[in-house]
């Protein structure tokens, strides 16, 4: 546990439903993060914050690798990720062993998904806490105008099949290695994508990338969803993706 009071560091599933299950009441903020991320640092002093602020939040603190499980259940690719929710109920059952003795046993049936924020977003977690928490006390708006209210812009044009595998393939061609990831060489969003960019980078591997995460038409593209760092089209460990790579033919993409 943590220094506050209602902000716990989670180290195990069974704390986890343990937490979770003690006030069915209560809002819950998942708070998955990585050491090696950089966007998490300032992202764990805002949840230490609003945990200080909302004493009625439940916050709990999850490290995506090494909680896999946890993360696995909710979808977790990147991060930072939150997930606001509220448990919904529990089963409550009685169990009569040979020795006649009653124990009382009970299990999350489930939870109510109230909010998802991906990325450090500071801004959105906060709203969204205030949204479901609520303030804690009143506050002023931070500006005012007068300017009229800017005209609605123009709707989006749909992309469509054969416009989105153009854009693939230029991106694809851009250079010898294209590597398609999770945020950023520098500052990557999830634990394969950041292993693919110290290979690469290690063997001195040249290689351009695309964020993933800043466009969803190319995330979920054709001919198949962009899963995480993929080359050729497999979902190998990082040191088969490097074979391919310096042993494969000269213009390839990470897929």
């Amino acid at each position: 546990m943590v220094a506050d009071s209602n902000l716990y560091e989670v180290e195990s599933s069974d704390q986890f439903k343990e937490l979770l299950s003690k006030d069915l009441q209560r809002v819950s903020l998942l708070y998955f993060w990585a050491p090696w991320a950089e966007p998490c640092k300032q992202m764990s002093e805002v949840v230490s914050e609003l945990s200080k602020k909302y004493s009625k939040l439940l916050s709990l603190q999850i490290e995506a690798e090494t909680q896999e499980d946890i993360a696995e259940s909710f979808d977790i690719e990147s991060v930072p990720t939150f997930i606001i929710l509220r448990v919904r109920c529990t089963f409550i059952f009685l169990r009569r062993d040979r020795a006649t003795q009653i124990h009382l046993l009970s299990s999350i049936q489930g939870h109510t998904l109230l909010d998802r924020i991906s990325g450090a977003d500071a801004r959105g977690l906060t709203e969204a806490i205030v949204k479901h928490v609520g303030s804690a006390e009143s506050t002023l708006p931070l500006s005012h105008s007068d300017k009229s209210p800017a005209a609605p812009s123009a709707v989006e044009k749909v992309e469509t099949p054969e416009e989105l595998e153009r854009r693939l393939r230029g991106l694809m061609t851009q250079s010898k290695v294209v590597l398609f990831m999770k945020g950023s060489p520098d500052e990557p969003r999830c634990g394969f994508s950041r292993k693919i960019c110290g290979l690469l980078r290690d063997n001195k591997v040249e290689f351009s990338h695309f964020d993933i995460l800043k466009d969803e038409t190319v995330r979920q593209g054709e001919p198949r969803p962009v899963k995480c760092a993929r080359v050729a089209r497999t979902n190998d460990a990082p040191s088969q993706v490097l074979r391919k790579l310096m042993t494969g033919p000269p213009t390839r993409s990470l897929l």
